[in-house]
């Protein structure tokens, strides 16, 4: 026994000492393992991690850039479609939609944990992520993949880090810029949080990386689809990000506001002279603003999509169309009285306007995107807003039964019957998240503000939007809106405003706006919807089923939603409220943290 384990020892040694002198063999890895160390090597590597960061931001709570409908029935309260009830454009009742109501209404806290669309680990975990890629990429050089094809992925990554950021420094003013993966141990755990200027100067640096290496288009052919951001989204989201920082600078009294404002006008104008886009017009203004949002599954083709994300039956689906409907409260009276009468005054000069005694003088001779967003009385049987159910009539409010408004202002903006009455979970609504109106928008908006705006630049951008709609131009020397007169604005740029309020409704963009405008007091006034006195009551409520509370206006009553609620006079304290507090358990972990000014 003892001579059969010598012989057995004197093989395994002799073994051991020939694979000591073979370094190849001891440097060998797992062939049926993925490791940090075999991969990176080829195109396809980056593309295939790059792919995981994209189904990282599919989750837009933890990662609110792309901004779609989240996934079945998180589609409930997550949705790009109800972003606008932070603001003063929708007004929510629903208990699921309470986080809206809290921050629209000045009365949300400091949070202990993770906040919706706010601080949360899941997006620190998606920043680490890019890092991750951001070390390693390099391996890809070494491998002889050409620089110019690496660069492609290396925009890719960070673009979708700076829009992140972005997102951090617009909610909280300060944020901890990493750039590289941590451990356990690094040091930058504990740090203090970077302030505005050092994350915004290195935002820009990825965004002009970005700009400068994606592709115009991927190889397929296809970039209107869904699939990989190129580099005119790129330019899309500069335009956003730098008008944003720009006028948020220059009305929150900080420096370099004109050299962000001129990044975002630049960007713009870069697709606007050599994109591949358009306005989705067929010239029917009747129909034409409304159109994209209502078509089904596939928007391969339409002109005006920039980036869109595919819902797919067994694979990623939503149910927004019913819970849209049900929950988001109906548009506000402020929203609805923002659309110009058809000679282009605002209502409160026009010869034109009817007044709102009933809902249809509301519709009268106004912009036609009023009736393409608030569903009209005659519109319902036509759009099957009732699912074939003739006997309803509309408006309906709170109390009265079926598909009914806070407001009376039900939206149809979006409204697509098949979906909308589609299987539990199952429906497969589409999400705009880029479109080609928002880059006119912006150019038009960065170049008033820097006051470089002429009837050229009017024509070139708002009044593309203005003729789809089948409405008068804007011209430079419009008039003001009383409304408007103590916004400490232009009437140029009030108008501008309008337009965008207008034509972005419910896209997600109108808190942001009010915040980076220093707009903030607007938030004041109450929601408030339909005129609701004793003809219209007995014009759409007979029955007097309809259980709304009212306020007068110049002793007129209006449905005031919130009467009674926790949120019935909304707040918005300048010194605390423009920015987001930071959640408890983030400072508990790292002590260097210190509260968002205001929220001490």
């Amino acid at each position: 026994m003892k001579k059969n384990i010598l012989k057995l020892s004197s093989v395994i040694f002799t073994t051991l000492l020939f694979f000591s002198c073979n370094n190849d063999f001891l440097e060998r890895y797992p062939l049926d393992e993925v490791s940090n160390e075999t991969f990176w090597n080829t195109e396809n590597d980056l593309m295939v991690y790059n792919n995981s960061i994209y189904d990282r931001a599919r989750n837009d709570n933890d990662v609110p850039i792309l901004m779609a409908h989240d996934d079945g029935f998180d589609s409930n309260n997550q949705s790009f479609w109800y972003l606008d009830e932070f603001s003063d454009n929708i007004a929510p009742r629903h208990s699921r939609h309470n986080r809206y109501q809290q921050v629209r209404g000045g009365v949300h806290n400091v949070s202990s944990g993770a906040q919706m669309y706010g601080w949360r680990d899941g997006g620190w975990a998606f920043v680490r992520a890019i890092n991750v890629f951001m070390d390693n990429y390099p391996k890809a050089l070494d491998n002889g993949v050409p620089e110019a094809t690496v660069n492609k992925y290396v925009g890719e990554a960070r673009l979708f880090r700076a829009w992140f950021y972005a997102d951090k420094i617009s909610k909280f003013g300060r944020a901890p810029w990493v750039d590289h993966e941590l451990n356990i141990d690094s040091e930058e755990l504990y740090a203090p949080l970077d302030d505005r200027e050092t994350v915004m100067t290195n935002v820009l640096a990825d965004l002009n990386y970005a700009c400068q290496w994606m592709p115009a288009q991927w190889g397929d052919g296809n970039d209107g689809a869904p699939g990989r951001l190129n580099k005119w989204n790129a330019l899309l989201i500069k335009s956003r990000v730098c008008l944003f920082e720009g006028t948020w600078r220059k009305y929150h009294g900080l420096s370099d506001a004109t050299m962000w404002l001129q990044e975002a006008a630049n960007a713009a104008k870069e697709i606007m002279d050599d994109g591949p886009y358009a306005l989705y017009d067929t010239n029917d203004p009747e129909n034409d603003y409304q159109a994209i949002h209502k078509m089904k599954s596939d928007l391969t083709g339409v002109p005006e999509v920039m980036y869109w994300r595919r819902y797919q039956l067994g694979v990623f689906t939503n149910h927004v169309q019913s819970y849209h409907r049900g929950y988001n409260g109906g548009a506000t009276k402020s929203m609805v009285e923002d659309y110009l009468c058809t000679d282009g005054l605002p209502i409160s000069t026009s010869p034109e306007y009817k007044g709102d005694a009933s809902l249809r003088d509301v519709f009268a001779n106004r912009d036609p995107r009023l009736r393409q967003t608030v569903l009209h009385p005659d519109d319902a049987a036509r759009w099957h807003w009732n699912n074939g159910d003739a006997l309803r009539t509309y408006p309906r409010v709170s109390g009265m039964g079926g598909q009914t408004s806070e407001t009376g202002y039900s939206i149809c903006k979006v409204y697509e019957p098949t979906t909308s009455h589609a299987s539990y979970n199952v429906s497969d609504t589409p999400a705009i998240i880029m479109r080609y109106a928002e880059v006119l928008l912006n150019y038009a908006e960065a170049m008033a503000e820097l006051g470089t705006l002429d009837q050229a630049g009017l024509d070139m951008s708002i009044n593309l939007i203005r003729d789809r709609a089948g409405m008068p131009d804007m011209t430079m020397d419009v008039p003001m809106d009383p409304r408007y007169a103590n916004d400490g604005v232009s009437a140029l740029i009030s108008e501008i405003r309008r337009e965008r309020r207008v034509e972005l409704f419910m896209e997600g963009f109108r808190y942001d706006d009010l915040r980076r405008w220093k707009q903030g007091k607007k938030l004041e006034n109450p929601d408030l919807g339909m005129r609701w006195d004793d003809a219209n009551k007995a014009e759409i409520d007979p029955e007097g089923k309809a259980t709304v509370k009212t306020t007068l206006v110049n002793g007129v009553p209006y449905i005031d939603v919130y009467q009674g609620t926790d949120w019935a006079v909304p707040v918005f304290d300048e010194n605390k409220h423009y920015l987001w507090p930071i959640p408890l358990n983030a400072i508990a972990q790292n002590p260097n943290i210190t509260q968002t000014p205001g929220w001490e």
